[in-house]
């Protein structure tokens, strides 16, 4: 962003900014600690996943808070008013992801009640490819990369693609055995939320790129989309 005539007028910017980055990794080590409490059978590691959730809730609001002052008393206009509309935004996308953590340790808590259904190898794949997308998403915002956010945006269809491939595999250990069911549901939860999870990341990369072009691309990707 380009220095303005009011030294505190930038100060305020990049503290907004700050502000979002440190609630990225926030929750982007609520998904690593939901899927190793998952991985590992650490049900103290979920709870403490769950209980996590009140901070990201306080950092929301106070994210809210400043870029309210920062419209109210600024007036922003061009790039910086689109860098706030972004901020508001991405705050949002953030806070819901660290829901979905949460929803991931509960099912945990749930599973771990229970003999593993079968190894853990698809569902960690599909962690790993959301919690890349998050963080390049991040990184597209610490780096005003629209590149790193058009990458993301393509890595969604993948992660997509692999959560089908576990519903399917998902559903034929229902079909073939009744007990197993009520532990495959809740894998094919964490594999809609880890799913989930990739759709925030996507929608973070967008607003990079509403922000640094001025062009809104959503609608765009979506009339390029399957129907879901």
């Amino acid at each position: 962003m380009a220095e303005h005539i009011y030294k505190r007028y930038d100060e305020e910017l990049a503290e907004l900014k700050r502000e979002v980055l440190v609630m990225g990794g926030m929750v982007e080590k609520m998904i690593a600690d939901a899927m190793k409490s998952l991985i590992e059978g650490d049900a103290a590691l979920a709870k403490t996943v769950i209980e996590y959730d009140h901070e990201v809730n306080r950092k929301e609001l106070s994210i809210d808070a400043k870029a309210v002052d920062i419209l109210a008393m600024r007036q922003p206009v061009a790039r910086d008013l689109r860098f706030i509309t972004t901020a508001l935004k991405i705050n949002t996308d953030l806070e819901r992801i660290g829901d979905i953590a949460v929803n991931i340790s509960e099912r945990t808590l749930e599973l771990l009640e229970e003999p593993p259904l079968k190894p853990y190898v698809d569902l960690p794949r599909m962690a790993s490819l959301a919690q890349a997308m998050v963080k390049d998403a991040l990184d597209s915002v610490v780096e005003g990369n629209v590149e790193k956010a058009r990458h993301v945006m393509e890595g969604d269809d993948t992660v997509d693609a692999l959560y089908q491939q576990i519903f399917r595999e998902l559903l034929t250990h229902m079909l073939a055995d009744p007990q197993a069911i009520g532990r495959a549901i809740r894998l094919t939860f964490i594999a809609k939320y880890l799913e989930r999870i990739a759709d925030h990341a996507t929608n973070i990369a967008e607003m990079v790129t509403y922000e640094i072009e001025g062009q809104d691309v959503r609608h765009i990707r979506s009339q390029r989309s399957v129907p879901r």
